[in-house]
């Protein structure tokens, strides 16, 4: 087993033993607390979930940066670990989101997702997204991705009229005209949207074949985006910026599709930017 298979497999396990800890308060009553607005909410769950994650990353990979969503106590006994704050262009590191779709996850929707990226020199090479309320496993490797050991691609659909597209990220602040256009269009323009609730959920599907495409208009936390993308780009994806440079995880916005109306999406997102 080489090292990127080793990581890929970490993540799975790792994602996982999360995923299941903060299971356990799915549907239950436990307390909201706000972050940044009203709307960005976090509980003690998510807490948990990273403290496991964590734990069961370090059982192996003891002396690799940490870079995680919540603000939570190292595991018991852990008091010497590289915690950043950004993803370190340097060295390995792991990226931890304990639970994608909190929102979802506090209202009850099935939606949500606890998502793990192995990183090496600043770049993904290995990662899982975790759907604990479905029991699925997204795992990309070296070579492809896999969902609980069956082999995923892309969707092969070509007509424009014919996708589905996920629109990603949170519908807040100033950023609520550039959704309101880009929905609009992308009705008018292709087939249908969605919205999850979950960007790492979003792009598990496009990984998949379930979406076509998925649009993100601004820039996301590492944490929120970059298993998901490794996974889109491992199972035959297009992954670009909202440019259709190349994708990097402080990159402000994305776009990624089946590669097969890539152009089309780019031109919708860059006619409906903010004036």
């Amino acid at each position: 087993m080489t090292d990127e298979h080793r990581r890929a497999a970490l993540a799975e396990r790792a994602a996982r033993a999360g995923g299941v800890v903060a299971r356990e308060d799915f549907r239950s009553a436990i307390p909201v607390e706000t972050k940044s607005d009203k709307n960005d909410v976090v509980t003690q769950a998510d807490r948990d979930a990273q403290q496991q994650v964590v734990s069961t990353i370090l059982q192996e990979c003891q002396n690799d940066a940490l870079v995680c969503e919540e603000d939570a106590p190292l595991p018991l006994g852990v008091d010497d670990v590289d915690v950043r704050e950004t993803v370190p262009e340097r060295g390995d590191a792991w990226v931890v989101d304990p639970i994608d779709g909190t929102a979802n996850f506090v209202r009850g929707l099935d939606v949500w997702t606890t998502a793990v990226t192995a990183v090496v020199d600043g770049e993904p090479v290995g990662s899982a997204v975790y759907f604990p309320a479905f029991g699925d496993a997204y795992t990309a490797g070296p070579e492809s991705v896999t969902r609980d050991g069956e082999t995923l691609a892309v969707s092969e659909r070509s007509d424009p009229e014919t996708f589905v597209v996920g629109l990603l990220g949170r519908w807040d602040g100033d950023r609520k005209g550039t959704y309101d256009r880009l929905c609009h269009e992308i009705v008018d323009r292709f087939g249908d949207v969605r919205r999850l609730g979950s960007l790492q959920a979003s792009l598990a599907y496009v990984a998949s074949g379930a979406l076509d495409a998925g649009i993100l208009p601004a820039g996301a936390p590492p944490w929120d985006t970059l298993a998901g993308t490794h996974l889109v780009e491992r199972a035959g994806g297009t992954v670009t910026d909202l440019e259709g440079d190349e994708w990097h995880h402080d990159s402000d916005g994305l776009v990624v599709s089946n590669g097969q109306a890539h152009e089309e999406l780019l031109e919708l997102v860059q006619a409906q930017a903010e004036p």
